[in-house]
């Protein structure tokens, strides 16, 4: 194992480097994120009152293209390729007693 940084060089530059020879593997990745919103906004969501359509559906879809797209949005980024994309929404009322949200 090396302290160094494979994508950069000696002097600190960035640098894609040949990953040709490199043998397949099964690779597993996993991404998080909160999104914070009124309880009113959180209802008119899982209601499917929002006028311009399914928020939650929209979410997915981005989900799905945002990991086809990885290796052209993260710098230095080999494409892989991809045989199983899950996207889980999870949508949770505010917790009692947390602190109030700025309008």
């Amino acid at each position: 194992m090396t302290d160094k940084l494979s994508h950069v060089d000696d002097s600190g530059e960035a640098k894609m480097v040949d990953v040709s020879g490199k043998a397949e593997t099964a690779r597993t990745a996993r991404a998080t994120g909160a999104i914070r919103m009124r309880p009113e906004t959180l209802d008119a969501i899982l209601t499917a009152q929002i006028k311009k359509g399914d928020v939650l559906g929209v979410a997915r879809i981005a989900g799905v293209m945002a990991a086809k797209k990885t290796a052209d949005l993260i710098p230095l980024c080999h494409p892989l390729t991809l045989t199983h994309i899950v996207v889980e929404l999870s949508p949770t009322p505010p917790c009692p007693g947390s602190a109030p949200r700025r309008p």
